[in-house]
């Protein structure tokens, strides 16, 4: 298999068309859809399907790009090897995680990440939503939702169970509930139009959704309202780690439900070959993720 043609299939991916991967590569668009063609024949599929502007992977293509990023990341790694100058992790580490995780937790260890390896360029996206990862070529996705069934590879970083918390002011001025239908005496802010999720006495996952006075499409806003005491929300220990130990936040505990145990988990195209950009990564995550969050449930 030539790399050259696994390179021109990476590259037009990468771009969305035949001439902007042949602008990346110094090419021509003739010369990439050769290549193009000619790998396809030599596997034996139809990797993309192609369009007077853009191109979209067959679900062939789809299975076959974590192998071909792996081999032209592999080859890549092989020269560095040989490369006087060449130390750490390099490349472009391609990175998707939810926005006020990403702002609190990736953001601060990225700088010392990137002193430390000259070589490594980032790309960060904060969304909410769960992105493609193979098709749109990212190396790894951060999530902290429940994980539902996927062909990506999971790997589990940190506990991060939810929360129900409030200010101090706040329950001073309300009292402290002790149980669920205490609830319905306090005001509940909540993340969008998601109900808050529970565990019951049988350990069964509970949903319940309290008329909020406050609803927020982000985390950020959700913890700010709380902290100035506008009422309970439900978030996760990572999300207040910093409220807590400064004791503006307050984690409540009911004696009738349970809080579920969630986790930072990080998400991998395949588990064949990590580059060293994502092994290096992760590592600085997890050392980040290492402290603790001052709360036991």
């Amino acid at each position: 298999m030539n790399l050259k043609d696994v390179e021109v299939f990476c590259a037009i991916v990468t771009a969305g068309n035949l001439s902007k991967a042949a602008r990346a590569l110094g090419s021509t668009a003739m010369t990439i859809s050769r290549r193009l063609a000619q790998l396809e024949s030599e596997l034996g599929v139809r990797l993309l399907q192609r369009t007077t502007r853009a191109v979209s992977l067959t679900s062939e293509g789809e299975e076959f790009l974590p192998y071909a990023r792996a081999m032209v990341e592999a080859e890549q790694t092989a020269k560095n090897m040989f490369s006087g100058d060449a130390t750490g992790a390099f490349g472009l580490l391609r990175v998707t995680a939810p926005s006020g995780f990403g702002r609190r937790t990736v953001l601060p260890l990225l700088p010392e990440l990137m002193t430390a390896n000259p070589q490594l360029k980032i790309e960060l996206n904060l969304n909410e939503d769960a992105v493609d990862i193979v098709a749109q070529g990212y190396d790894v996705a951060i999530r902290i939702a429940p994980l539902k069934d996927s062909r990506l590879v999971a790997r589990r970083l940190a506990d991060n169970p939810r929360v129900l918390c409030a200010s101090p002011a706040y329950l001073q001025q309300k009292g402290v509930p002790e149980s669920l239908a205490d609830l319905k005496n306090h005001d509940a802010l909540r993340l969008s139009a998601l109900p808050w999720s529970l565990v019951d006495s049988q350990g069964d996952a509970v949903s319940y959704a309290p008329e909020a006075r406050f609803y927020c499409s982000s985390v950020e806003g959700v913890r700010e309202m709380c902290v100035a005491g506008a009422g309970i929300a439900q978030l996760t220990a990572l999300d207040i780690h910093d409220e807590i130990a400064r004791g503006e936040l307050v984690a409540l505990t009911l004696n009738d439900v349970a809080m579920p145990a969630l986790a930072v988990w990080a998400l991998l195209p395949t588990r064949r070959y990590t580059p060293r950009r994502v092994t290096a990564f992760l590592a600085a995550l997890e050392h980040a993720l290492r402290a603790p969050t001052g709360l036991s449930g």
